[in-house]
């Protein structure tokens, strides 16, 4: 399931392409043509996140009626996954969730007859291709377009609706909460341990099992220890961390949280080892093999039916 960091991507490339054009909308698949009929012709606004839920505003500039605004909210989950494509001028050719890899790009072939630049023939944009797959909503503009496939959720809401659901999650180390004061509330009084914690979107919105495991290692913190024995200090320096590599994920399009003097220099061959992903975590997937600080061999449990990885002696 993509972390909080994708989709705060996601709400900036739609941000970047879409606001304030007057999109198409159409449910390719049929599941979605009662929310399509609502959104076609809108104006989208802009675009947010909040943890793993991302919210599309949709409404005429001129209103001001919150009633007459429409959010298309969508929450990926486990399969979904946005593919986004366009002409020359379309910058957000590029797809972000599962299955499909981040990155992965939709391009267009130039007709024989197609004019020629410095750079090669002119890609031809006649608008989007045929769906491909199971395509529950299309947005699309003069110059692009946004395919939706698989998510877990995907509804218009009313702007005070999409308030309530960001009201019942946690804090968002990519919002603009100032500090941790609503996290450190959520968790103190709580004797449920800390990896079970970070994962309860109503404590911490965003945090999902690879920032999870590797929060709680660079921080040294045990994953059974219960939340109201965490203290002010620690939690404040983890809420931090977690802000600083989220961020990093959000600029990178990738998670990265190991730091230079604990990644190998070399591989076997002796070329240069690759950051991502070999040398981008200290635990999460890496049970069995040397912890990259201490050298104890990195452990992996079951915790609330997700897999937990840890060192014990670094986080004892």
């Amino acid at each position: 399931m993509p972390e909080g960091h994708s989709i705060h991507r996601l709400a900036r490339q739609f941000t970047d392409v879409f606001a304030g054009q007057r999109l198409r909308v159409s449910s390719p698949q049929g599941r979605f043509e009662a929310g399509a009929r609502l959104l076609d012709s809108q104006v989208l606004r802009g675009a947010r996140a909040h943890g793993k839920h991302l919210f599309l505003d949709f409404g005429d500039p001129g209103a001001t009626d919150g009633d007459a605004r429409r959010v298309l909210r969508v929450h990926l989950g486990l399969y979904g996954a946005f593919s986004f494509g366009g002409d020359e001028t379309f910058r957000g050719a590029s797809s972000i969730g599962a299955p499909r890899r981040m990155g992965e790009t939709d391009t267009f072939e130039a007709p024989p007859d197609a004019p020629e630049h410095d750079d090669g023939p002119a890609l031809a944009y006649a608008g989007p291709p045929e769906p491909v797959g199971q395509v529950r909503v299309r947005l699309v503009s003069d110059h692009g377009w946004a395919d939706l496939r698989g998510p877990s959720a995907c509804e218009v809401i009313t702007p005070a609706e999409a308030a309530a659901v960001v009201d019942r999650l946690g804090p968002d180390p990519l919002g603009p909460e100032p500090g941790p004061e609503r996290f450190l509330e959520r968790v103190s009084g709580r004797g449920v341990a800390l990896g079970q914690l970070l994962m309860d979107q109503a404590v911490l919105a965003g945090v999902g099992n690879i920032y999870r495991a590797e929060s709680l290692f660079r921080q040294g913190l045990d994953p059974w220890l219960p939340g109201k024995r965490l203290g002010r200090p620690a939690g404040a320096a983890l809420w931090e961390d977690l802000v600083t590599l989220m961020q990093d994920g959000v600029r990178d399009g990738k998670i990265i949280t190991t730091r230079p003097e604990h990644r190998g220099a070399l591989t076997e061959e002796g070329d240069p080892a690759p950051l991502w992903p070999d040398n981008a975590y200290y635990v999460y997937q890496r049970d069995g093999l040397d912890c990259r600080v201490c050298g104890a061999e990195v452990r992996r449990a079951t915790m609330q039916g997700r897999s937990l990885f840890w060192c014990p002696r670094c986080q004892s």
